[in-house]
């Protein structure tokens, strides 16, 4: 099957837009573009909203059917066994903290949690609060030259203390995805559940929870094409049975009195309050859409114009690029740091080309000074981008290196 990105940038408003600078956007690690469905799914949200559940009017009706089968496209995607197993929170950092208080609840002063060097920050702060509240042991699994996680040192790391294994998907600094397969063989021999930050791999085509064999998964909405302000955390139904909540409130009760309360099952026991809806309908729309596209033939392209970065940055003297320096087992994200240059001066000389491109520690400090560094630059890709905008990249950093050195 063919794919022209072209065509389905017609499906996205910003393309469309006659004031959209920057015209190369590669800054889809942060945040995508909209899909045109998603957005109009929110709109007519909007226009005539109302809360979810327990109202016994029509609009309260629609919403809550709406909301209903948000839940029902996020498991879908997922591959879930239920619907009842996605949780909407505010997104994948959200969830994260979500895991960490519930999860985290259950732990005992020496228990393990393992996660690694190559952690986004949001997978790595909120179990350093574990550690200080409960006092687990946080363990490290070690990286390799290229900055991939070190699987084979899970037999070292990994012992029967251990917990819980909290790792990302796929980096959000060198692309790199984690080899899962490993590490969940190591956290079924000692008893311990398995939790992946899908963040960086959810925009890359559906996930399938039940093939990876893990026991959570998080990710957000404004990196898969939709909404802001919303992410999901899927989790293995006996996994998420157990666990208290993490806010309190209306909405995740079912029966309060006044010296004592009892909780709704999972879902809503994680839903406090009122929910995103809007952004929730939005959402399921967008990975509606998501579901669709041609996968197979959308991560060839992709490849392509990873394949045409790589071979272009390697040509670029003082430049160090972070991570593999293939396109196996990867995702369509590249960081490099260019001598002597500083990650936000390049950034806002690329600017000047009509390319946005992300600059700093990328929210992964300890990976950063892995590779013995303070920041770097991250071009990161979508299905919608093209050779144009890497060639527009490529061009923009020649011109950065001549008039910042």
């Amino acid at each position: 099957m063919s794919f022209d990105p072209l065509a389905l940038r017609r499906e996205f408003p910003f393309f469309a837009a006659a004031d959209k600078p920057p015209r190369h956007y590669l800054d889809n690690a942060a945040t995508s573009q909209i899909h045109g469905s998603a957005l109009a799914s929110m709109i007519d949200h909007e226009t005539r909203r109302a809360n979810v559940m327990r109202g016994n009017h029509a609009l309260a009706a629609r919403a809550t059917e709406a909301y209903a089968t948000a839940r029902q496209q996020s498991a879908r995607f997922l591959h879930a066994a239920s619907a009842d197993e996605i949780i909407f929170t505010a997104g994948a950092t959200t969830a994260l903290n979500l895991v960490a208080a519930a999860f985290g609840a259950t732990l005992s002063a020496g228990d393990e949690v393992v996660v690694s060097l190559a952690e986004h920050h949001s997978n790595l702060v909120p179990w350093q609060q574990l550690r200080q509240r409960r006092g687990i042991v946080l363990k490290f699994l070690p990286l390799t030259g290229d900055g991939r996680i070190d699987t084979n040192a899970l037999t070292d790391v990994v012992t029967p203390r251990c917990r819980l294994i909290a790792l990302t998907h796929c980096s959000n600094v060198t692309g790199a995805q984690t080899d899962v397969t490993a590490v969940t063989a190591a956290a079924r021999a000692v008893g311990a559940r398995v939790l992946l930050d899908g963040a960086q791999r959810a925009p890359h085509g559906p996930v399938d929870v039940a093939a990876l064999g893990v026991d959570f998964y998080v990710f957000s909405g404004h990196k898969c094409y939709g909404p802001g302000g919303i992410g999901v955390l899927w989790g293995r139904a006996e996994a998420l049975q157990g666990l208290p909540p993490f806010l309190t409130g209306g909405g995740m009760v079912g029966e309060v009195f006044p010296e004592h309360s009892a909780f709704a099952p999972p879902p809503r026991r994680f839903e406090a309050g009122t929910p995103p809806i809007a952004a929730a309908i939005g959402l399921g729309v967008a990975l509606t859409a998501l579901m669709d596209w041609p996968w197979p033939a959308i991560h060839d392209h992709q490849q392509a114009l990873l394949n045409r970065l790589l071979h272009g940055l390697a040509d670029i003297p003082g430049l160090c690029l972070l991570g593999p320096r293939d396109t196996a087992a990867r995702c369509p994200v590249v960081s490099f740091a260019i001598a002597d240059l500083h990650p936000h001066d390049i950034c806002q000389v690329l600017d000047d080309h009509g390319v946005a491109l992300r600059g700093g520690h990328l929210c992964a400090q300890p990976l950063m000074r892995h590779f013995g560094i303070d920041g770097a630059n991250r071009a990161s890709l979508a299905p919608y981008n093209t050779n144009d905008d890497i060639d527009a990249l490529l061009t923009g950093l020649d011109d950065a290196i001549r008039r910042l050195r």
